[in-house]
């Protein structure tokens, strides 16, 4: 049997809320990630968005004691980045000056000096980095 082809993170709410659950815990029974849901829909609906995610390739399964434990096959950190340029490419035409822009026009009084600076950094070696 091949292995399930990972596709981009498109993910469901319900999808999503599986995943940030098996990354916080890292794995679990889908016992445990129904009893962790917020607004928890039925067992049975956390099993088939758990296949769906499998068959996606965004988890595994591992047999253990007649259950099955799942767990993420991607780093929080790839996920979070491949989600933000979908993101981008959909919301923002892949202009990642024009998210940034969003993000700081709303939020930029909320920005600590910490923060400017962090910023200010990135954008300094976007620009080294660029030529």
């Amino acid at each position: 049997m091949t292995a399930p082809r990972k596709t981009p993170l498109n993910l469901s709410r319900r999808e999503r809320q599986i995943m940030e659950l098996l990354f916080r815990l890292g794995r679990a029974t889908a016992s445990e990630i129904h009893q962790a849901m917020p607004d928890r829909p039925s067992y049975s609906a956390v099993r088939a968005h758990l296949r769906t995610l499998e068959e996606k390739g965004h988890v595994r399964h591992e047999a253990e004691d007649l259950r099955y434990v799942y767990s993420p096959t991607t780093q929080p950190a790839q996920a979070r980045k491949t989600a933000l340029r979908h993101m981008v490419d959909t919301f923002f035409g892949g202009s990642a000056a024009r998210a940034a822009a969003a993000l700081l026009d709303n939020r930029s009084a909320r920005l600590t000096e910490a923060e400017l600076d962090d910023l200010a950094s990135l954008i300094d070696k976007a620009r080294k980095d660029g030529r």
